[in-house]
């Protein structure tokens, strides 16, 4: 993706709790697909993870790949506003250790940044995307919140709650992102209030396959039903606004198209 530049194209940002077999997988998957000498950055909460000796092994054979210790707390924001600050590229992707679908479809929101884009998020939910495995009960909801949030207060983006999202430090840093340390709650604030900003948006589908290399999920369906809802409600307040926009721009990669 980005030969010979001084400063990386993308920053691939994972934040990880005690990840193992994933983050190897992941990391090397990665750097065989895009041969990039874009950084991948791996955020564990405490030098206690049980990643870190995992990420400070590949190391000595990849050298771009950083460990970030989060200093501001447990929880995704938290890990993302590390990541963010430790970051060097253009644009930040935002991803998930544990999902290798979404590798497939980097390349085509690259290519939405480039138009003009200041967040493009995966999809599992429109234009072919899909979501296979993983908690049923969690799929339900997830898809369930994303669907009546379109359809009640005008949002856009067909898949807000997924983790895959790439956009700029500029962007995120406009926010003051408040989603409390539940799942990725915070990747549902950050669409809502980048589409309220009138900033340009796009989509792009993708196969996510939940844990296809194991490990354990830490969702819990009465904490999430109560951030997101949350966030429902900021969503409804700010309905007006949010049906003014326009439609995102959706990239169909090959990769996905039935």
């Amino acid at each position: 993706m980005n030969k010979g530049n001084s400063k990386p194209l993308l920053s691939i940002l994972m934040p990880v709790r005690n990840e193992t077999v994933n983050v190897s997988i992941m990391v090397k998957i990665l750097n065989a697909v895009f041969e990039c000498d874009d950084e991948i950055l791996i955020v564990c909460d405490n030098d206690q993870d049980l990643g870190v000796p995992v990420v400070r092994e590949l190391q000595k054979t990849l050298p771009n790949l950083k460990l970030v210790i989060n200093k501001y707390g447990r929880g995704i924001p938290n890990a993302i506003k590390a990541g963010v600050e430790a970051s060097c590229g253009k644009y930040i992707l935002l991803f998930a250790v544990d999902e290798i679908g979404p590798v497939l479809a980097i390349r085509e929101m690259i290519e939405l940044m480039d138009d003009g884009c200041g967040l493009v998020s995966a999809t599992r939910y429109a234009y072919g995307g899909r979501r296979l495995g993983g908690s049923i009960l969690g799929h339900l909801l997830s898809r369930t919140a994303n669907t009546m949030l379109s359809m009640v207060s005008g949002n856009l983006l067909t898949d807000c709650s997924t983790g895959i999202k790439m956009f700029t430090k500029d962007v995120y840093s406009r926010f003051n992102l408040e989603a409390r340390p539940v799942g990725w709650a915070v990747t549902f604030e950050f669409a809502l209030k980048v589409q309220i900003a009138g900033i340009k948006t796009g989509e792009v589908p993708v196969i996510s396959i939940d844990r296809l290399y194991g490990g354990r999920s830490t969702f819990s369906a009465l904490p999430w039903i109560k951030e997101y809802l949350r966030w429902f409600t900021y969503a409804f307040k700010n309905i007006a606004v949010l049906r003014r926009r326009d439609k995102p721009l959706v990239r169909i990669p090959y990769s996905t198209v039935k």
